[in-house]
This record gives structure tokens, sequence and C-alpha cells, in this order.
């Protein structure tokens, strides 16, 4: 998420066209002037954050349940299980706001309806079934005509939410970006692996905010050529990406000087990246101006050497260094929990209550 008082107004080249699904990262095969890229959907990491799927990542994020690989004990994508139409799906739990966060409800409730749409038994699938699970929620039935690639045609569904981080948060209106992974059995009994990340706008209501909108994120199909840096953020075992995040990654939709800086800081810190292009609203929250993001000139990450930025616990040492260290790689606009001090450009730093939650690094060029 960017500044809503230091972004800067900027020209820029057209957008890459959005991208759609790729296999995990290790999956990905790197070769002459080109990535080879299976088509399974998107794919990144296990359950992390406040309640994780089974499997708990180590300190450093890796290992079963971190952003790279998939909670113990769940089948690779695309592989039949049991070759039975009864083939289990990985077992999911509901996420839920940690400490520290500011408003915890309104997260809660936009995750509340990505957990209901995504989620469903033998039976359950389509937009009408999806749209009774949001009516049990007291929210608009219609929400589920915009529920996307949460509702892939599929007997059943098992949805874990990764994260979920504020993309805006004013008095009467918010944007909360659900990043989440997906498991989905065909009849058949095989098993797809995807998942995406939903741009959920809410009001202010009682007896609880309410969802107005959804949005989720659009990737579209993985490049033919990749840059030396996409590649090598690819293949780096400390840079954690979820879903969308590594779609656009494989799209060739983010910019090299992002992907330098995320190399960068990797040298020093293995981190979970929330967001780059796809699933970030396309302004600064409550403004008109373009944010960072769409133009592939945007990431934010929300857990740092396995803390998270938004827990009270969190060393802020760590998120402070992890701040200049994301300006000294070349950021113009770096947001956290904290506003620091100096910078080599006016406003370089800033903090506000969407950014208590992640760290947000923006580039021009």
């Amino acid at each position: 998420m960017d500044s809503s008082f230091a972004e800067v107004v900027r020209q820029s080249p057209a957008s890459p066209a959005p991208l759609r699904g790729v296999l995990p990262r290790r999956a990905v095969l790197l070769g002459g002037a080109g990535a080879l890229l299976g088509a399974a959907g998107c794919a990144g990491g296990g359950a992390a954050g406040h309640s994780p799927a089974p499997g708990t990542p180590a300190p450093d994020g890796t290992g079963p349940g971190a952003a790279g690989s998939p909670p113990a004990g769940s089948p690779p994508a695309g592989s039949p299980l049991a070759g039975s139409p009864s083939a289990a799906l990985p077992a999911v739990t509901p996420w839920v706001p940690g400490p520290g966060e500011v408003d915890p409800d309104v997260k809660l409730r936009a995750v509340q309806l990505v957990e209901a749409l995504g989620n469903w038994p033998a039976g359950g699938q389509g937009i009408a079934a999806a749209g009774a699970r949001a009516a049990a929620l007291g929210l608009d039935p219609g929400l589920a005509t915009q529920a996307g690639p949460l509702l892939p045609a599929a007997d059943r569904a098992a949805l874990q939410v990764l994260y979920a981080q504020y993309g805006g948060l004013l008095g009467d209106s918010a944007s909360v970006m659900v990043v989440c992974r997906q498991w989905t059995a065909g009849a058949d009994g095989t098993v797809a692996e995807g998942g995406t990340t939903v741009d959920v706008r809410l009001g202010r209501a009682q007896p609880r905010w309410t969802v107005t909108e959804l949005h989720p994120a659009d990737p579209g199909p993985p490049s033919a050529t990749l840059s030396a840096a996409a590649r090598a953020v690819l293949t780096d075992t400390r840079i954690l990406l979820p879903p969308a995040a590594l779609a656009d990654v494989t799209g060739g939709a983010v910019h090299d000087s992002v992907l330098r800086a995320m190399l960068a800081l990797a040298r020093t810190y293995t981190f979970q990246v929330t967001v780059l292009r796809s699933g970030h609203p396309l302004d600064v929250f409550g403004t008109d101006r373009p944010s960072d993001h769409p133009q592939g000139r945007g990431v934010d990450v929300w857990q740092i050497d396995g803390h998270t930025v938004a827990d009270p616990a969190t060393d802020h040492a760590l998120v402070d260094g992890f701040m200049r260290a994301a300006a000294a790689a070349g950021s113009y606009n770096v947001g956290g929990p904290r506003q620091l001090s100096g910078g080599v450009t006016a406003n370089q730093f800033f903090s506000d209550d969407t950014h208590h939650d992640h760290v947000h690094a923006g580039f021009t060029d």
C-alpha cells in the first residue's frame, strides 16, 4: 500500500497484461532465454500468519507451512488422490487477527466472506450456493457474482487465508487485501492447487462493517521471457511469494527496480510478500492518485524473519532496519508502522494506520 501523502504522480509505460496461474516456484524450469512454466493454477506458499494450516513455518519463514511450500501432508498440485471422488483436500483453519492489529474486526469481516466463498463440500459449487454462504454471514448474496477465481468449476474446495493486509483504512471505508491459497477437487478425485488475492472493500455499518465490493487479482499468462532479476527472485528461497505475487513475477509484470531491491533485502532478511501488482487497489485508497503497485513498482511485506510486522512483540529494530534497508535499495517511498527520521528525499519514510501491518516500498523506475 502506498503513502496517502508522499506518492508522486508519474507517467509509466503501459502495464504488462495481467497474469494467471503458475506452478510453485520450485516447479518453474528456468532455462535459456525463457521460462518453461506449468499451468496448474497460481501457487506459492502454505498457510502462514496468525492461524496457520497444518505445518508451521520455521522462524526464518521456511519449512512446512511457509509461503513457497505446501502445508504438511498436502498433495502435489494436479495429482489424483487415491483415484477416488472422495479424495481428501488439505485441512484448513479459519484465519484470525493477531496481536496489534488496527481495528481487527474489519479484517475479520473481509476474511470470513472470502473463506465462506472459497470453501465448499460436494454439492456446494456454483454462484447460487456461494451467494447463500454470503447471506448466512448477513452479507449481500450478490457478492458471489464478483468472486471470480474464488469459484472455479470444482466438486469441492478448501481455501486457506495466508494473511489479510490493509489496502486502506479510513473512517467509513476500508480495503482489505485477503491473500489465500485454494485446493479444488474434481469429481474424478483430481486435486489442483491455486490461489489469489482479493481486494475486499468495506463500509462502516452496525453491528459490524459490511462488504460492498470484491476485486480479485486478475493475473494473466506467464511470460515467454524473464529478466535476470525475475529469474533470481523465483529461485531465492528467502523471498516468499503468495500465489498472485508469484504470478506477477512469472508474467514479467514487476519492474526490475523492485526485483533487484527484493534480492538486496534477501541478502539480510527472509520475508513474506503480501502483494506486488495484482490484487492491490488501482489508486492510493481514498484518492485518485495511481498506486505504485498496479504499475509493477511496489512491494508490500507482512512478515520479516518469521516475525509479523503488526505484532507489538516484534522487535522495532527489525522492522525499522528493514525499512531503512528498503530505502537504501532504491525505494523513494517507504511506509511502515512507525515514522522514521531521515531519508535522502523529502517524505521518504511515512507511517499511518494502513501501514501498521506491513512495510511498503515504492519505486519510480
